[in-house]
């Protein structure tokens, strides 16, 4: 449908929680596919309604491994390992920075489908890391949030930089 404008951190919206989707109609599905044509532009693995500034608990992976992109509603975790791996992150919306994040290396999500559908699924490698980012940042969660304050601080400098660059 539509390729929409990015929210660039620091932006606030960020930050917030986003909303339940309630109703499953056409509405939703341009939603789904604009961040669809949004994360294609971006050349990105994974997007949120809050990275085009709308608040609601939508996800779109398009993965590698992928024929297809992959919905998420409502996306909940139910489940995670205790073992842990180390991924390379980064956001579109904090596009030239990137840093190595620790989580858990396996998890189980709910969620809902474009229908309505209640599913779930085990996720891990980078399926697993891309959910566990996209649902932290649905709930108002920034992926920088996760490092160290040095290592956060470095990153949010390197940022100023080349945005003024």
């Amino acid at each position: 449908m539509t390729v929409q404008p990015i929210v660039l951190f620091p932006d606030q919206r960020l930050r917030q929680i986003a909303t339940p989707v309630t109703l499953f109609d056409s509405t939703l599905r341009i939603l789904a596919t604009d961040l669809r044509d949004t994360l294609r532009a971006a050349h990105g693995l994974g997007i949120t309604g809050p990275h085009i500034g709308v608040g609601q608990r939508v996800i779109v992976l398009e993965l590698p491994d992928c024929n297809e992109p992959e919905t998420y509603i409502n996306p909940e975790i139910i489940w995670q390992s205790e073992n842990t791996i180390q991924n390379e992150e980064g956001s579109l919306s904090m596009p030239g920075i990137s840093a190595t994040v620790v989580r858990p290396a396996k998890l189980r999500i709910r969620y809902a489908d474009l229908n309505g559908h209640m599913q779930e699924k085990e996720a891990d490698g980078l399926r697993g890391v891309c959910l566990q980012h996209e649902i932290d940042q649905l709930n108002g969660v920034f992926w920088l949030q996760k490092l160290s304050s040095l290592r956060r601080n470095r990153l949010m400098a390197r940022y100023r930089k080349l945005r003024t660059s």
